[in-house]
């Protein structure tokens, strides 16, 4: 009994700490739909053009995003590649190194293929917005739910730096919300959580590729499971009808 609740335990801690947020600020709903391939495909560039030049997505090739996302190999040459030597068949690799990565920002810089599978995609959505000015930071910026975070606000330029509220107490007391960009970006924050949530959408597949395909198939097993158990409890019901 003492082993299976220790079990238990383990298998719950990881969804219990994707709950708490990381640093207990509230996650917002991403509302990712992994059927929507535009959405997918505007995602799969944010990401290239934004996020590729420290993160990779090693588990990930070219040329299966641009099937499963609807893009011919020209369109994947065009938008996505950038270079000669990589090729279609390449795994989506920053060509940052992780040594470089090491010395820029104090920790090796993560693989993101599977973030949404350990953190959550709510998780991921809410961090993309969560970032405020705090001098005392290097970079001179903090995370909601990444508190001390060791990487600058990339998109700093689209979204603009927000402001921190916090609530009464010693020093700066608690972190209580964010307020409106003092100086604001490109987008307007309607457009800014737009790009988030596709952002954050094509992190999803990029951890799951398959998750449609799985639940589509798990439907026709359950069916037959269905059948089997009728068909089983028929026979079971003939070979025992003469016992008493």
């Amino acid at each position: 009994m003492k082993r299976l609740l220790i079990a238990s335990i383990l298998l719950l801690a990881p969804g219990l700490a994707s709950a708490s947020g990381g640093g207990g600020f509230h996650l917002e709903d991403a509302d990712i739909d992994l059927a929507d391939k535009e959405s997918l495909q505007r995602g799969a560039k944010y990401f290239v053009d934004h996020c590729m030049g420290c993160h990779s997505l090693k588990y990930m090739r070219y040329n299966r995003m641009g099937e499963d996302l609807g893009l011919d190999e020209v369109r994947v040459r065009r938008d996505f590649i950038f270079d000669t030597k990589t090729k279609p068949g390449d795994a989506m690799v920053s060509a940052m190194r992780p040594e470089d990565g090491e010395q820029w920002f104090g920790t090796e810089v993560p693989d993101l293929t599977l973030v949404t599978r350990w953190r959550s995609p709510d998780w991921v959505f809410t961090y993309l917005k969560g970032f405020y000015a705090d001098e005392s930071r290097s970079y001179g910026v903090n995370n909601t739910v990444f508190p001390d975070v060791g990487m600058p606000h990339v998109l700093a330029g689209l979204q603009g730096l927000q402001k921190a509220v916090y609530t009464e107490g010693e020093g700066h007391g608690s972190l209580e919300r964010l307020e409106a960009p003092a100086r604001p970006g490109h987008l307007s924050a309607k457009e800014y959580d737009g790009m988030v949530r596709d952002l954050t959408n094509f992190l999803a597949y990029a951890g799951e590729p398959m998750k449609l395909e799985r639940r589509r198939l798990g439907l026709y097993v359950l069916l037959f499971l269905g059948v089997l158990f009728a068909l089983a409890y028929a026979l079971k019901k003939e070979y025992w009808k003469d016992i008493r």
